[in-house]
């Protein structure tokens, strides 16, 4: 037990140190092709944080884990939404794009309302079980190929971002960053989940639980120390490009690889754990027209924190 509160500890460090590499090469990347760094966020960024999100459910998908599968990728979005962008906003305000308040948000409350209708066959299709099957999966894949093909038309040169006008390293300095960020993101997560999870089974918490909370916070760590260290250096899009970019990810891309190598049977208890993300992805909507527009403010970043530790005594309590 002390040895794995240990490799914790430096799995935690090691995401931290990795976030920091990572935004520094995604930033350049973004200089050097004139992209604007929303895209980076959005696309590499997220991306490469949604990694251990992905490895954990494929490995589960493949062990008929359903509830791991489900719960990692609706505990990890709303773990993006209320604690990662709540503590992001509470270190530096940030400014969202516009596209990203009016299409980007909106499009991540639509994929979270997809798996309440791919998963409750029974109640939508008069099916005789609740599974999200390979055709589902292939329906999210889908809609992952459409966001792709939406960022590639959106992608744009340098417009009200500071990108253009700081210092830049060199292309192969910038894919090293990058490579090296990211394979550190991907080990420091690995470490803290399955230490996580060994430390949890030690004191008897239940597999649904421990998807929605323990595993789902440690796939999201990556996510965490990306957005965090990109708000301290004041980059608002790589903080919340990121975090958007990977709710979206995690449903059409991950979910639907998921379902697509073995058919994911879908636990109706899972429809409050939506609800509370559509609620969530709809509060962050609606912070984008109070107090200051498009806007995430740190009293509205204290809110979203508030909300996190609310659903968590209900997760708790419903166990």
């Amino acid at each position: 037990m002390i040895i794995s509160c240990l490799v914790l500890v430096f799995g935690l460090a090691l995401l931290i140190k990795s976030a920091d590499i990572l935004v520094d090469g995604s930033v350049a990347v973004a200089k050097r092709l004139a992209i604007s760094e929303i895209v980076i966020g959005l696309t590499i960024v997220s991306f490469g944080t949604s990694a251990p999100e992905l490895i954990v459910n494929i490995l589960s998908s493949i062990n008929q884990k359903s509830d791991i599968v489900i719960g990692n990728v609706v505990g990890s979005n709303i773990v993006n939404i209320l604690l990662i962008l709540g503590t992001a906003g509470i270190i530096y305000p940030l400014q969202v794009q516009k596209n990203t308040a009016y299409k980007e948000i909106p499009l991540s409350f639509f994929a979270a309302l997809l798996i309440i209708i791919l998963g409750n066959d029974i109640f939508f299709f008069g099916n005789s079980k609740n599974i999200i099957s390979a055709s589902d999966g292939l329906i999210l894949l889908f809609f992952f190929a459409f966001f792709l093909f939406y960022i590639y038309k959106t992608s744009s040169v340098c417009g009200d971002d500071t990108a253009c006008d700081t210092k830049q390293f060199s292309v192969v300095k910038s894919v090293i960053l990058i490579a090296c960020g990211l394979a550190g993101l991907i080990w420091g997560g690995n470490l803290v989940v399955n230490n996580a999870v060994l430390i949890a089974k030690h004191f008897g918490v239940s597999e649904k639980l421990i998807a929605l909370t323990i595993i789902s916070i440690g796939t999201s760590l990556p996510e965490l120390a990306t957005s965090a260290v990109a708000a301290y250096k004041k980059k608002s899009d790589i903080a919340v490009g990121n975090i958007i970019g990977s709710n979206i990810f995690n449903i059409f891309l991950i979910l639907g690889v998921s379902s697509a190598i073995n058919p994911v049977q879908y636990d109706v208890i899972f429809n409050s754990d939506i609800t509370a993300l559509l609620l969530s992805t709809l509060a962050l909507f609606l912070c984008m027209f109070t107090i200051t527009k498009r806007k995430l403010d740190r009293a509205e970043s204290a809110l979203m924190l508030l909300l996190y530790c609310f659903y968590t005594v209900f997760i708790v309590y419903r166990q």
